[in-house]
Parts: C-alpha cells; sequence; structure tokens
C-alpha cells in the first residue's frame, strides 16, 4: 500500500468519524434521530443527562424564571428543550421564558426577571444578545413594555 494510498483511507475514516460524531451529537441535543447502531437505554440515560445539565444551567442564569414553577421547572424546561439545540443558558432562558410567557404560564417573579433582561440585552432569537446603550432607567422601562406585549398577543 503506497503512502498515497494510506492517507486517503485515513482522510475517509476521519471523514466517516466525523460524520458519525455530528449524527451523534445532533441526536442527543438537538431532537434528531439517533443513528443506528446505538444502546437506546444508554442513549436515552446520556440525552437525559444532557437536559438536566441544561436545565441546571439556565436555572443559575435564570433563578427567577425557575423558581416559579417550582418543582414543575425541570420537566417544564426538559420538555421545551428537548427537541431544540443549546445556544446557551442566557438565550434558552430568555427563550424558554418568552415561550412561557406568550402561553400565559410565566409567573411575576420570572416577568419581572425577563423584563429587566429585556431592558438590558437586545435579543432577536436569531443573534446573540448585545447590551442595549440605555440609561438604566430606560432599559427598565423599555423591558417591562416588551413582556407586557409578550402576554398581551395571547390575549387577543
Amino acid at each position: 500500500m503506497t503512502t498515497d494510498a494510506r492517507a486517503d483511507g485515513l482522510t475517509g475514516s476521519r471523514e466517516r468519524l466525523a460524520a458519525q460524531q455530528a449524527a451523534l451529537t445532533a441526536a442527543l441535543v438537538a431532537g434528531a434521530p439517533p443513528p443506528a447502531g446505538l444502546d437506546r437505554r444508554m442513549f436515552g440515560i446520556a440525552k437525559s443527562a444532557l437536559l438536566n445539565k441544561r436545565a441546571g444551567e439556565v436555572a443559575h442564569t435564570w433563578p427567577r424564571l425557575t423558581a416559579g414553577p417550582g418543582s414543575r421547572w425541570r420537566p417544564l424546561f426538559r420538555d421545551w428543550a428537548a427537541d431544540r439545540p443549546p445556544r446557551g443558558s442566557l438565550c434558552d432562558g430568555f427563550d424558554f421564558a418568552r415561550h412561557l410567557a406568550v402561553a400565559g404560564d410565566l409567573p411575576d417573579a420570572a416577568a419581572a426577571e425577563l423584563a429587566g433582561r429585556e431592558g438590558y440585552w437586545v435579543y432577536d432569537g436569531e443573534e446573540p444578545p448585545r447590551r442595549r446603550r440605555l440609561p438604566r432607567f430606560a432599559q427598565m422601562w423599555l423591558g417591562r413594555l416588551r413582556v407586557r406585549m409578550l402576554t398581551k398577543s395571547q390575549t387577543r
């Protein structure tokens, strides 16, 4: 076997491994179907552990959001996050809080926390959050306005 043939075989193996790793990652964190040949029980345990870790990270970043639902927090978040790729605890918290606000299930303390974040950060759900360049009182006012808009869209 020549050096070129070995290098081509190695490159092909690396590409297959990278594709298998990408498929496994997508299945674990983004809701894609699990790759063939995996132990379903072990896959379920790994996926559950990653969802719990993600819920814990969001709970650390958004304490009032997690306090509102109490013991329902983890199951609510896990159900919501199961088919969504992680975007970091700040973005996941924003997206989940907005989801609860639109559904009319956002507790008052969490609404206040979301209002503060909406006033401090510009976040459109796509791009990473960035800080607003407004005085603090204007940030709080703008945040409360955005939360009201989210919650009123469901009452119409």
